[in-house]
């Protein structure tokens, strides 16, 4: 199967750059899989197309400002205790780091993307904020250009995170991000601080919606996963199968593990907010022979048409990226071809695409 039976063409102007003062007013495309039909909605539909039997399972993974600017200092040979950020010896050029993933608490170790990637080597020391707050290493490069990097040690580093720290917008939202970011590319469930980008599907729900659902009697679960760079790492091959995924935490507690084996032994739906949620569910079933169990670990499943769903009936998500894994996902639910129709009548009539953007149902 190759990357490019993936593909799609979209005008840049469709791509949302700022989110709808309504998080409810988003528009929702409905794709019926078996059919194919699909049919213009809005988000304020979507309770009327659950079924009261219905278990609808969100991701409550908050994200955090885990951008983080800064300057590199060109001292290598000295320990880090013993770098003076005073002294002319520093080489001071602006750096850019996305933190990734928290490898270790102690040391306090990060898997992170860094820009300019070419200059920055091991070794270097990397200072962020203006009076310098926070203290890196470059312990290690990965093989496609991420950093190991280790902080020196402070009172509370989530903290000062917030304090310095940017929202990690997505590359394709072109400006950078504002105060307002901070409480809208975040869904208004979140509660696991750890990812580096919003489920979106998510970001559509509003109090009066999940009020609406829950009305009739729609049960409701959670699990976490933290985004991080399996969600957007590229794909680098041309056929699909030769890709891997990086790995992302995850946590599914046992009251929520308890809510989906119930609903599965009567065959009651279970509806997925976000592809996030999807791999989540997915990884776990596989992990436990099929069941799903409470636990923590590390999910990687990468799905793709093919793949055999074993939780997961219906979809709640956002438009994703031409060849990218996330769309391969829904194409692997939808049918590709179902799907691919779907988004080029989704471009036709002018749906706004993907973080920001409007959302599709697919059952």
């Amino acid at each position: 199967m190759l990357v490019s039976d993936f593909h799609y063409e979209l005008p840049p102007d469709l791509i949302a750059q700022e989110p709808l003062p309504d998080r409810s007013a988003s528009r929702l495309l409905h794709l019926l899989a078996s059919t194919g039909a699909i049919q213009d909605l809005g988000f304020n539909d979507f309770p009327g197309l659950l079924r009261p039997t219905d278990l609808l399972v969100f991701n409550n993974t908050r994200v955090f400002p885990a951008r983080l600017y800064g300057r590199r200092t060109g001292l290598k040979s000295q320990p880090l205790s013993a770098r003076n950020p005073a002294s002319r010896d520093f080489l001071r050029g602006r750096v850019e780091v996305l933190l990734t993933k928290q490898l270790s608490k102690e040391p306090n170790d990060w898997e992170c993307l860094v820009r300019p990637g070419r200059k920055i080597g091991v070794g270097e020391t990397l200072l962020f904020g203006e009076a310098d707050e926070l203290c890196a290493e470059v312990i290690a490069r990965g093989a496609f250009g991420e950093r190991h990097i280790r902080f020196s040690p402070v009172h509370d580093f989530f903290c000062v995170v917030e304090k310095i720290g940017h929202i990690p917008l997505p590359p394709y939202i072109a400006r950078n991000d504002s105060s307002p970011d901070r409480e809208r590319y975040q869904t208004i469930y979140a509660q696991e601080r750890g990812s580096i980008a919003a489920p979106t599907a998510g970001l559509h729900f509003t109090a009066e919606i999940l009020s609406r659902i829950r009305e009739r009697g729609i049960e409701t679960a959670e699990v976490t996963l933290h985004v991080g760079l399996g969600t957007f790492q590229p794909i680098r091959t041309q056929e699909v199968e030769e890709h891997q995924l990086h790995s992302e935490p995850f946590s599914i507690s046992e009251s929520t593990a308890a809510q989906i084996e119930r609903a599965r032994r009567v065959s009651r739906r279970i509806v997925a907010v976000g592809t996030t949620t999807v791999r989540t569910l997915e990884y776990a079933a596989q992990e436990g022979n099929g069941e799903i169990r409470a636990g923590t670990g590390e999910a990687n499943l990468f799905i793709y048409p093919g793949y055999k769903f074993q939780v997961v009936d219906a979809l709640l998500t956002n438009f994703h990226l031409p060849e990218s894994t996330l769309l391969m996902l829904v194409c692997a639910l939808g049918g590709r071809e179902n799907v691919l129709r779907a988004y080029n009548h989704a471009v036709s009539q002018r749906y706004r695409f993907y973080s920001y953007g409007d959302c599709m149902f697919v059952e």
